[in-house]
């Protein structure tokens, strides 16, 4: 690696740990996630209500984290069950199961911003979100109806959230129990509209509430705000045991990765970072000064030389001199048809002067040739002198058809 190189690297390196440094120290940006899960502390997390629930009810506060239809199937199953979420949508089943439990005596309490239209179709219900025509944002006010609560003002949700309302509801057998409006210029709700009712069920109750953020970690820690929030739960039976809902929050915990450990830490985080930096550094820098050495394969031998010389070898312990011219004729007539292109079916005037033209040879030379092999083929017997002259000349033949350019 070169001086500028290194200049360049330590440069790079100098700017990234800075970069990550100001990611790691900065302030992080408030999260609005709608999560509802008791673990969250986040503005609308539920972290602080459930603790509250606990250590109001105690033994009588009961957590759920299985779906509500298998929960619904247990025995001695008695009390109020409590949904929170920014959305529930119950499918029919489940719903028929939910309902069947509060006939019995028990109660539900249901409060998130978007209902399931079964559970609204079955209580002849409409909701609907209001539209303030004033003001771009709109700011909750809710405040409830009875007497008791009816002389204070209404508690303002200081952010922008959506309010929404049930447009009808059966006014024959369903109670209303608080309202909603929008923060214009000051608390006096104007055009309140209804958000928290009572339906009966059988021998049950239903309390049904549109705006889940009052019972997030947000308004119970604003100002007096938590006075409000224990005002809506004044309503539920406290003798009564509380199953406290886990399934069905937007935040629930779903853990896959097996390095959630390390990332759910900030430091872990980027000390892990850092590793896999280094790791890729030295990859590219000392991966190429490290490699193994490719090791030399040896190609495989030629042995047809040595093959040759003992088949050779062979023919010649035993004076088969006759066989062996066969086998060079054969060989030097193979060579003509695959060097010099020549067919060998028909041996005359044609074929010398072709193969006399391709192979250097003078026309008579490779007359003199083919006449002794024509010569050796018709003989019965083949002595060794004979052997050795046709091998001489068929090797002075192809040495002035090799060496011709």
């Amino acid at each position: 690696m070169t001086r500028l190189q290194k200049i360049f690297l330590l440069v790079f390196l100098f700017v990234l740990a800075g970069l990550v440094y100001m990611e790691a120290t900065k302030k992080h940006p408030v999260n609005w996630f709608p999560s509802y899960s008791k673990e969250d502390k986040i503005p609308l997390g539920t972290y602080v209500l459930h603790d509250l629930l606990q250590e109001t009810y105690g033994k009588n506060f009961v957590e759920k984290n299985a779906p509500p239809f298998e929960v619904f199937q247990e025995h001695n199953l008695k009390g109020t069950y409590l949904f929170i979420n920014n959305r529930l949508t119950f499918d029919q089943v489940e719903l028929d199961s939910l309902l069947a439990w509060v006939k019995i005596g028990n109660t539900a309490f249901i409060s998130a911003n978007y209902l399931g239209e079964n559970l609204l179709d079955t209580l002849h219900l409409k909701t609907e979100t209001a539209v303030n025509i004033q003001k771009i944002a709109t700011q909750p006010l809710v405040k409830l109806v009875n007497k008791k609560f009816a002389t204070q003002k209404p508690f303002h949700l200081k952010k922008d959230f959506a309010i929404n309302y049930f447009s009808e509801i059966d006014t024959l057998s369903q109670t209303v129990l608080g309202v909603s409006a929008s923060f214009i210029d000051s608390v006096k709700m104007q055009e309140p509209r209804v958000n928290f009712i009572k339906a009966p069920i059988g021998k049950g109750e239903i309390f049904l509430h549109l705006q889940p953020e009052i019972f997030s970690n947000f308004f119970i820690l604003s100002e007096e705000n938590a006075v409000h929030t224990a005002q809506v739960f004044s309503y539920l039976n406290s003798t009564n045991k509380i199953y406290w809902d886990n399934y069905y929050k937007t935040g629930k915990r779903v853990y896959i990765s097996p390095l959630r450990v390390l990332l759910n830490n900030k430091n872990f985080k980027w000390a892990y970072y850092f590793a896999l930096l280094g790791v890729l550094l030295f990859v590219i820098f000392e991966g190429k000064r490290k490699q193994r050495s490719i090791p030399i394969v040896q190609p495989l031998a030629n042995k047809t030389y040595q093959y040759t010389r003992t088949i050779a070898g062979m023919y010649l312990d035993k004076k088969e001199y006759k066989l062996v011219a066969e086998k060079q004729i054969a060989l030097f007539l193979e060579y003509i048809r695959t060097r010099l292109r020549v067919p060998t079916e028909t041996l005359n005037d044609r074929f010398y002067k072709a193969v006399a033209e391709r192979s250097g040879n003078t026309q008579q030379e490779t007359l003199n040739l083919f006449t002794f092999i024509e010569h050796l083929q018709n003989k019965r017997f083949t002595t060794q002198e004979e052997l050795l002259k046709l091998y001489q000349e068929i090797k002075e033949f192809k040495k002035k058809t090799d060496g011709k350019p």
